[in-house]
């Protein structure tokens, strides 16, 4: 191959599956091995035969800890890849507890479908278990934000902070002379805990996120999960919050301890059902001690938060069967954040039909999650082979998202010193994508596409 080309192997139409190999004449580099979340025809590719041999991949840079940006590494180490995967030292500490909490969680599933009978496939299988895991961990190497790192031969990283969650980068790739960039997931200016995105630097190339490339942010409600505890509370029952792990559980109790402090809502016990959450919460904190150069000069309040707030880590099974049905109003924090997987299936399945219970959803929801359906107003929603009644209240709470709305996207690809050559709009439902990339054109005056997936394209 005498020219550097790009493949989009996910995140092409859909929000999950970040995938983009880069080959060059003497290099196979892969930044982001993600999984695909949402409907069935969506998670079927993650079974797929990866379009590359694993074992042909010099390396992979992951730009952060979210499982559709890193949760496919342990199937390509079973599959045979076996080079270095580069990330930042807080996405390594991260990864290792999203992995192995992705494992558990593929094991469980597998048994949960054999056991009910389920699945189409006889027996169901996980897609990677515990032991592929812990065989991709020794191949992380951490590298410092704006340090220049050799990955393969004629292909350097440098990884700078996206403000996503704690140890997101964007990706700097320079390949046979050629720069590309990919933005990762990009984090808002407003990020309650961490710094804006570092602006992008001067490339030749762009690969950029889209999540909410079509919306902008509402202004923050002045009272809208404040009100539906005290509804939950009022009426005897409690308030079940799907939430990603990493990032979004700490800055739910963050917004929680506020509202406590200022006498908003009563001081109910706060359980955090989701061991990766509790080891993520970790992580946070020593980020806060050290404190890390990521983290926004006031970002301690998360400090007085945990500290102050009556929050309940649950470890065991036992504990999280207690909380189907909780003995008082409680509010309970559990992954996952769009409800597809995870212990919080089995808290919807109990509290969903109780009309005295609330959940409050909070963040982006992706077609074909059970999130989206809760969102849409769904009557029932099916788990584990079962359809459950929908009577509990639905509060949908926009102020938790963390990705980068339209505005905010064209910000900060018009922060770039000079214009790239071509910007590729991904990771985003098809008409976000199109309407950011229409964006791009029409008010920066750039080249913008969407690429279909499988499409390769030269960066020469």
């Amino acid at each position: 191959m005498s020219n550097p080309v790009l493949t989009f192997l996910g995140a092409t139409g859909a929000v999950t599956g970040s995938k983009f190999l880069v080959d060059t004449t003497d290099s196979r580099t892969l930044v982001d091995a993600g999984l695909f979340q949402g409907p069935p025809d969506l998670r079927r590719r993650n079974w797929e035969e990866f379009p590359v041999a694993a074992s042909s991949l010099d390396a992979v840079t992951v730009s952060h800890a979210h499982l559709d940006h890193c949760g496919h590494l342990p199937r390509l180490v079973r599959e045979g890849f076996a080079g270095p995967i580069y990330c930042s030292p807080e996405t390594a500490e991260l990864v290792e507890i999203v992995l192995r909490d992705s494992a558990h969680l593929q094991e469980e599933d597998a048994q949960h479908a054999n056991a009910g009978g389920y699945s189409k496939h006889r027996p169901a299988l996980p897609l990677y278990d515990r032991e592929d895991v812990e065989r991709t961990l020794p191949l992380l190497r951490p590298v410092g934000f704006g340090e220049t790192t050799q990955v393969a031969a004629g292909a350097r990283v440098t990884l700078h902070p996206a403000g996503h969650i704690l140890g997101s980068a964007t990706v700097l790739l320079e390949t046979d002379g050629r720069r590309t960039l990919f933005s990762g997931d990009l984090g808002r200016p407003s990020h309650p805990l961490l710094r804006p995105p570092d602006p992008p630097p001067a490339v030749h190339t762009v690969v950029v996120e889209s999540t909410y490339g079509g919306r902008t942010h509402e202004p923050a409600g002045p009272d809208t999960l404040g009100a539906a505890v005290r509804r939950a509370a009022h009426r005897g029952g409690s308030v079940l919050i799907p939430a990603f792990a990493v990032d979004r559980t700490e800055l739910v109790i963050l917004a929680i301890h506020r509202l406590m402090e200022e006498g908003r809502i009563p001081r109910l016990p706060v359980f955090v059902d989701s061991p990766m959450a509790v080891a993520a919460l970790h992580v946070y904190r020593r980020a806060l001690g050290a404190p890390s150069p990521q983290l926004r000069p006031d970002s301690g309040e998360l400090r007085a938060a945990l500290d102050s707030v009556e929050v309940h880590g649950v470890g065991d099974v036992a504990g999280s069967m207690r909380l189907n049905r909780p003995a008082m109003p409680s509010i309970v924090i559990s992954a996952s954040g769009m409800a597809t997987g995870g212990r919080v299936i089995h808290h919807l399945a109990h509290q969903l039909p109780d009309p005295r219970n609330v959940v409050v959803l909070t963040g982006y929801q992706a077609v074909g999650t059970r999130g989206r359906q809760l969102q849409e107003g769904a009557r029932q929603v099916k788990i584990h082979g079962r359809y459950v009644p929908v009577r509990a209240e639905i509060v949908d709470v926009p102020d938790f998202s963390v990705h980068a709305d339209s505005d905010e996207l064209c910000a900060w690809l018009a922060s770039a010193p000079e214009p790239p050559e071509v910007v590729y709009v991904v990771h985003g439902e098809p008409d976000s994508s199109e309407a950011l990339a229409v964006r791009i054109r029409d008010e920066l005056g750039w080249s913008a596409v969407v690429p279909k997936r499988g499409e390769r394209v030269r960066l020469d």
